[in-house]
């Protein structure tokens, strides 16, 4: 009996270390399908339109990734 309930004790602390692990994949996932997005949207836009927003290309992934990320 000893075994099973140490089994289970050990059992309950794993499966919510894989939740937890999925759950932030799926989280960081989400954030880089929106970086990915947003990337490809200013990708998208011409020069001009770019420097209307005071947005040079080469500061794209620069300017999503604190957006996105925060950091």
């Amino acid at each position: 009996m000893a075994h099973a309930l140490t089994a289970n004790t050990i059992t309950f602390p794993i499966i919510a270390r894989l939740r937890g692990t999925i759950e932030d994949f799926r989280a960081a996932r989400a954030l880089r399908r929106e970086y990915d997005a947003t990337c490809a949207q200013l990708m998208a836009m011409s020069n001009r339109d770019l420097n209307d927003i005071n947005i040079r290309r080469g500061d794209i992934a620069d300017i999503v990734r604190k957006h996105v990320y925060g950091a």
